[in-house]
């Protein structure tokens, strides 16, 4: 099978409508798949400045995937499973260099997962997922669809990295090289993780959060900044029916900025790898 991710995209980068019913569709849509496994095709992309832009016609071929194809009952051990036919668990091969230790965890096909990715069980990569060589991805952790996950990333366990097809121009959560992830953390609604940042446990992150700097007295959205070490916090909630009850709110702080101290308390364990 051909995977060239120009033929693709020739097909794919048009109005819905030009090609919803079009024959050659399902035919086109086990190359994207191909495509976006194998890391030549991704739902968003990095530009020379930094900046993450999703693929909106990616997201678009995905969502069509699901609009053509039907509910059915899936082989698999265990329990039943039902599912839309355009993407099954994906299975993977010695060569492949996954790490997919048996628990079950699960990986839908379009997902890609790089050489050297650990993923403990049970885990749950969904489709148009981008998992870059040497992360981990550990218990309970979620990679939703589209997310784009680093090199070398620590996912602790229950981290929440929320996915996004719909509106397929929105930015998925992008987590960069070398960051790590703690456990329970939750990201959202296209947030940016840079490079070599750590999210202490219980960190919540949407692209409307408000993330206060303390070391440079400032506020943030959207964004961590590269080597930012970001705790959960609070501050007082406004009003006065709030002030009578002494609430707070979330407000998550960036604490400091990565240093010698801080990666050797993130360090992954090399033994288990």
């Amino acid at each position: 099978m051909t995977t060239n991710p120009d033929l693709v995209r020739a097909f794919f980068d048009r109005p819905l409508e030009a090609y919803a019913d079009d024959p050659e569709g399902p035919a086109l849509h086990q190359i994207l798949l191909a495509c976006l496994e194998a890391g030549t095709i991704r739902a968003a992309t990095r530009g020379e400045d930094g900046t993450w832009t999703a693929n909106a016609w990616v997201k678009q071929a995905i969502l069509a995937g699901f609009r053509r194809t039907a509910l059915a009952e899936l082989e698999g051990p265990g329990f039943p499973m039902f599912d839309k036919t355009a993407y099954p668990p994906r299975h993977f091969g010695l060569g492949d260099g996954v790490r997919l230790v048996p628990g079950g965890s699960a990986v839908r096909r379009g997902a890609h997962v790089a050489k050297g990715v650990v993923i403990m069980p049970p885990a749950y990569v969904n489709v148009g997922a981008f998992v870059d060589e040497g992360t981990m991805v550990d218990s309970h952790a979620l990679v939703g669809s589209c997310a784009q996950i680093g090199r070398r990333v620590h996912l602790s366990a229950a981290a929440q990295i929320g996915g996004v097809l719909e509106p397929a121009g929105a930015r998925p959560v992008v987590v960069e090289d070398d960051a790590f992830v703690g456990g329970l953390v939750g990201l959202f609604e296209g947030i940016v993780v840079r490079k070599r940042a750590v999210l202490a446990s219980g960190v919540v992150l949407t692209g409307s959060t408000v993330i206060h700097d303390l070391v440079h007295g400032r506020e943030l959205r959207q964004e961590v900044p590269e080597g930012a070490v970001v705790v959960p916090g609070s501050r007082p909630a406004s009003g006065e029916y709030a002030k009578a009850r002494g609430l707070q709110v979330a407000a998550p702080c960036i604490v400091k900025y990565r240093d010698e101290r801080t990666d050797a308390a993130t360090a992954l364990e090399q033994a288990l790898r």
